[in-house]
């Protein structure tokens, strides 16, 4: 008897024992799993606006080109017409990321040139938003082309004692007034100074951020190009227009002002485009 009675004991603390361990460890899971869980519970970073890209060589019509090509006015009415409005479209491997499209008309007075190319931007960073990684591009391009923040104003001339009197021309004044003579710089030369209003500079009325640079090349001895790059960003997608003009008189330099009206017209009308 009493050897039945410690064997039916101790058979009864066993299956205690085993029950307390299995509690506890189905309870030890449950924890895990919650820690878990609540360490990869990320929200990821919202998409862009834009899925797709407009076609780029329809995206401008026929009205702007007339007034940024002026040469196609020359061109006879037909086929060759038609093909100078068509432009060309820019070797892409993807039209869903990048698209672009070329024009290029020559006339008796210059050769115009125009491109304007669409960037889709995606970010694969879950943490980074399509415009983040947009405004990253932009920054860095913005910042290649060395725009600066603000354009100076012009400086005011001292009126310290020291200089020069009122009524009395000074030395650069009466440089600019004098006629050119050998080795001095030409009338055209001069007066390619471009303002302060006309430099390269940030736009703060186009898309999200843009910005406007005005370059020339060349020298007294050819025509000299000026190419005129307005980009903008306007959520996840930034557009780059390139517009350049060479006269074919040598000596002669595209209107800077004519040709960055034109330019930020095209750029007004392609954000709209976007946006609608």
């Amino acid at each position: 008897m009493q050897r039945k009675a410690y064997v039916t004991g101790t058979a009864a603390l066993l299956a205690a024992l085993l029950a307390g361990c299995t509690s506890g460890s189905s309870g030890g899971d449950d924890i895990s799993d919650k820690n878990a869980d609540t360490g990869t519970s990320t929200v990821a970073a919202q998409p862009g606006k834009y899925r797709t890209l407009p076609e780029p060589c329809g995206a401008v019509g026929q009205d702007t080109l007339a007034t940024l090509l002026p040469g196609i006015a020359q061109i006879p009415e037909g086929e060759q017409r038609d093909k100078a409005y068509a432009g060309q479209a820019a070797l892409t491997y993807d039209t869903d990321r990048k698209v672009g499209c070329r024009w290029k008309v020559e006339s008796a007075d210059a050769t115009d040139r125009l491109s304007v190319d669409f960037e889709r931007v995606v970010s694969y960073d879950n943490a980074v938003s399509d415009d983040n990684e947009a405004q990253t591009i932009y920054t860095q391009r913005e910042s290649a082309a060395d725009i600066p923040e603000s354009v100076p104003a012009s400086p005011v001339e001292s009126e310290s004692p020291s200089g020069p009197a009122s009524g009395t021309p000074s030395a650069s004044s009466s440089a600019s007034t004098s006629p050119s003579g050998p080795g001095s710089p030409s009338a055209s030369a001069s007066g390619s100074t471009t303002p302060a209003d006309l430099q390269p500079r940030a736009l703060t009325d186009l898309g999200d951020e843009a910005y406007i640079d005005d370059r020339t090349s060349g020298s007294g001895s050819t025509a000299e190009q000026r190419t005129v790059t307005v980009v903008f960003r306007t959520s996840n997608v930034v557009v780059t227009i390139e517009y350049e003009e060479q006269p074919m008189a040598t000596g002669t330099v595209p209107d800077s002002e004519e040709l960055q009206d034109r330019a930020q017209k095209l750029a007004a009308q392609l954000a709209e485009a976007l946006n609608s």
